[in-house]
């Protein structure tokens, strides 16, 4: 059986060193780190992680400041919050709940966050700067996947990994981050041929397609790492989780292992962000 990644307590530890980092922060300078979460119409699941990452903000010792804006807003009214927020020199940190809905260019949206607060590694100069490894901010989840594969002392270089999705903000970036640690690596999405005798073949298996428990143990090389980066109703992740822990030889689990590194990180790089730091 795999042995399971678990996130949840790396998230913790990781949490720790953000609260102790913040209450310096707080003490030299007298303003704690503060996130603005910015959130666009009332979609009830999008409200709930806002929620939740304004209670870990609380519980880190980091301000947070919310900025509800109705589900007509146009991309030019988005645009102006976030830009204000990016002028704004009490904030430090910036987060636009995605998805948006249809009407607002989440490209514009995205672009309106200054890099230096784009503590959700989101932009297209953060994209840009993870790729060519310079200072920067990751993507929560990508950079929060990476910190797991160090943990569990996964080695990276010369080895095969296997990206499942193309998502901007989880799937190209985890594939690029991989690459940069001298991974081998290939992208499978919606147009991959033969997807399983490609999954086959990798020593490190991330997927993020957003379809439950679309990888079966079949379809995993015996002693690959997975990363479960799924998120589906009733808490499924993308692997089928029996099968697979039947061959693999390290999984995260879904809840406990990516999910809670993702918010892990996004603490961090806020605390990054009102250090003045810049870099993973």
């Amino acid at each position: 059986m795999a042995t399971l990644m678990d996130g949840t307590s790396l998230a913790a530890r990781i949490t720790a060193g953000t609260t102790e980092r913040a209450a310096e922060i707080t003490r030299r300078t007298g303003t704690p780190p503060c996130l603005a979460t910015v959130l666009v119409g009332d979609d009830p699941a999008s409200a709930t992680y806002v929620k939740m990452k304004q209670n870990r903000c609380r519980k880190a010792g980091i301000a947070s400041r919310h900025v509800p804006l109705p589900a007509t807003a146009t991309t030019g009214e988005v645009v102006a919050a976030i830009a204000g927020l990016s002028e704004d020199p009490s904030v430090h940190g910036i987060l636009l709940q995605h998805p948006v809905p249809p009407r607002v260019d989440e490209r514009a949206a995205f672009e309106a966050i200054d890099p230096a607060k784009d503590v959700d590694g989101v932009t297209l100069r953060s994209y840009a700067a993870m790729s060519f490894g310079l200072p920067g901010f990751s993507s929560c989840t990508p950079g929060g996947i990476m910190r797991l594969l160090d943990e569990y002392d996964v080695e990276l270089a010369g080895k095969r990994a296997v990206v499942i999705g193309r998502s901007p903000i989880l799937g190209k970036p985890v594939g690029m981050l991989l690459l940069g640690r001298d991974a081998t690596v290939t992208y499978c999405h919606s147009r991959t041929a033969d997807l399983h005798a490609i999954t086959r073949e990798a020593d490190v298996l991330v997927a993020a397609a957003g379809r439950p428990r679309f990888i079966p143990g079949d379809a995993v090389k015996p002693g690959a790492a997975v990363i479960d980066a799924g998120c589906n109703p009733g808490n499924v992740g993308d692997v089928d989780f029996d099968s697979v822990s039947r061959v693999a030889s390290l999984i995260t689990p879904v809840p406990g292992g990516v999910g809670p590194m993702t918010i892990a990180v996004l603490l961090a790089q806020t605390a990054d962000a009102a250090s003045g730091l810049l870099g993973r």
